[in-house]
């Protein structure tokens, strides 16, 4: 070997060295972050196995609960709940009038404007900002919300506990009586009052004790008052319950719709609630059991609550805002998830407003008697009965700050919400919110009412009792609306507007036969053209609004 030989392996030595150094300083490094990838993966293992031991858990003890405590032909499974048929009274009805009263109807304040548009503008402050007076406690909470500006300079620091005095004093001048009347002569065949709302105040005697507000109800009967009272003018009775929000178990501000939705509460509230549903079932035997937002119970305790009313109240009705809760919608009001949840809502507000102005239709659950979309219609008639909601304000509890423009148009807005809503299989509930505890239905709402009473003591018979036709809506040459409604083999066609004139024309529909005004019994001649049927009236239609054309034997 030379010498350069010899020099060259001498150099070579420490450089294989170094590299196998490197390599093996390299195994290490892989070995450490595949030591590390196991562990986090065992880590995650072990914690999503703990989580679904978890919620096996709470669902077990839960359903511990699930005991019915009557006895009948419905029994605590969906199987038995879905067998339930909707009754003719709920069918027929079309429209309800709900009351949204209580110790937020003295102080009566919110900002003005639309829910629709606080999200878009104010998403992080949106239930502090919106337009919902009923919120008044928790909006009052921020003070620096409109709300808790109002309420330092017209309160000070009163708490919103003393509303009950003033609530108090004003109900002993409140007559159910003349509420009956008013609903009873607005057209309504059904009222649901709010029996306790999110504030977790109650309108009757309740003898479930609140563990954390004592003395948290009404000691006049209010709900026992106006169910005697309406039933007395022939209509039927519901009751309104919060059951997704109690701020009196949850003291927390809500300031967002994933605050509002994943509210952590404790199983005391779920008994709570349980209790006070099952007293307002067994006093007042609601013909409409109305819940909202959630309930906080499995589905197993609340089939047996929904049995145990039917076998109670056989007639009676469910609305669908009864979406259980559970484990995992505990785990949803942890702080990171709850926000994560904002974060998506805003995204998909950001990039799709109409969700904010399409709303609000409620999750499929396992058991309904109807659905309940609000401030929406359905775009076509529905199997399953269904009842729009919608307050004729901005706020369904009472609003100082409205203003008579501020108030939905009963010839833009209300009617047709109703025409239409009926023309689908659908009713309308309309809410209104007195003011004080005097319970005063205030100008802007009471000549509203007035005028559905109005309307329908003419088209009455097109719209009570009726159900919908092959066909629910179309349009005139001159682009009216127009809507059909069927019974007893008598077809119903409502044009809404008001049109003058001695024809028009309804594109795309086949009719044939005699017909007449409904509002005078004037005579109608029927004359196909093309695709479309034309109407010539005897009388010239004078402009009044929605007349309606009664076509005997075309509803098959």
């Amino acid at each position: 070997m030379s010498q350069d030989t010899e020099m060259r392996g001498a150099d070579q030595a420490p450089q294989e060295s170094g590299r196998r150094l490197r390599r093996l300083g390299l195994a290490m490094r892989r070995h450490k972050w595949r030591s590390g990838i196991a562990i986090v993966g065992v880590l995650a293992m072990l914690v999503t196995v703990c989580m679904f031991a978890a919620a096996a858990i709470w669902q077990a003890v839960d359903d511990r609960k699930a005991a019915m405590t009557t006895h009948g032909p419905y029994r605590g499974t969906v199987e038995s709940l879905n067998s339930h048929q909707v009754p003719d009274w709920y069918a027929d009805a079309k429209l309800g009038i709900m009351v949204h009263w209580g110790l937020y109807s003295v102080p009566g304040f919110a900002p003005k404007g639309t829910f629709a548009q606080v999200l878009k503008t104010d998403y992080d402050n949106a239930m502090v900002s919106h337009p919902y007076a009923e919120d008044y406690e928790n909006a009052m909470k921020d003070p620096t919300s409109p709300t808790g500006r109002h309420h330092a300079e017209h309160y000070g620091a009163k708490p919103y506990e003393d509303f009950k005095e003033q609530f108090d004093a004003g109900v002993a001048k409140w007559n159910a009586d003349e509420w009956a009347k008013t609903f009873h002569d607005a057209g309504a065949r059904y009222v649901v009052m709010v029996a306790k709302y999110a504030d977790g105040y109650s309108l009757w005697p309740t003898d479930v004790t609140n563990p954390h507000q004592a003395d948290w109800h009404s000691r006049r009967d209010l709900v026992g008052e106006l169910a005697a009272a309406v039933r007395k003018l022939g209509m039927k009775f519901g009751v309104y319950y919060s059951g997704g929000v109690d701020w009196t178990f949850q003291r927390h501000i809500v300031r967002t719709l994933g605050d509002y939705a994943y509210l952590p509460y404790g199983a005391d509230y779920a008994d709570y609630a349980m209790a006070q549903v099952r007293e307002l079932i067994q006093r007042y035997k609601p013909d409409l059991l109305w819940n909202d937002i959630l309930w906080p119970t499995g589905q197993k305790r609340l089939s047996a609550l929904m049995a145990d009313y039917y076998n109670t109240v056989p007639d009676g009705v469910l609305n669908d805002r009864w979406t259980t809760t559970g484990f995992w919608h505990r785990v949803m009001g942890l702080r990171p998830m709850s926000s994560a949840f904002d974060i998506l809502m805003k995204q998909a507000i950001k990039y799709k407003p109409e969700l904010t102005t399409s709303n609000i239709t409620q999750p499929s659950v396992p058991h309904s008697d109807f659905t309940t979309p609000e401030y929406t219609q359905y775009p076509t008639t529905q199997r399953k009965k269904w009842e729009m909601v919608r307050g004729i304000g901005n706020s369904f509890g009472y609003n100082r700050e409205e203003t008579d423009a501020d108030h939905a148009s009963l010839e833009q807005q209300l009617l047709p919400d109703f025409i239409r809503a009926v023309a689908k299989n659908g009713n309308l509930l309309l809410n209104v919110g007195p003011s004080g505890g005097e319970g005063v239905l205030v100008p802007e709402q009471l000549s509203r009412l007035r005028g559905m009473g109005e309307w329908l003591d003419t088209a009455g018979e097109a719209t009570f009792d009726t159900r919908p036709w092959r066909q629910a809506e179309a349009t005139t040459t001159a682009g009216l609306p127009v809507t059909f409604t069927q019974k007893n083999g008598t077809l119903y066609v409502t044009v809404l507007g008001r049109p003058t004139g001695t024809r028009l024309v309804v594109k795309n529909l086949h009719l044939q036969g005699a017909a007449t005004m409904l509002a005078d019994g004037s005579k109608v001649r029927i004359a196909s053209e093309g695709k479309d049927t034309a109407f010539t009236f005897t009388k010239p239609l004078n402009g009044r609004f929605s007349p309606i054309i009664r076509v005997p034997e075309a509803a098959s």
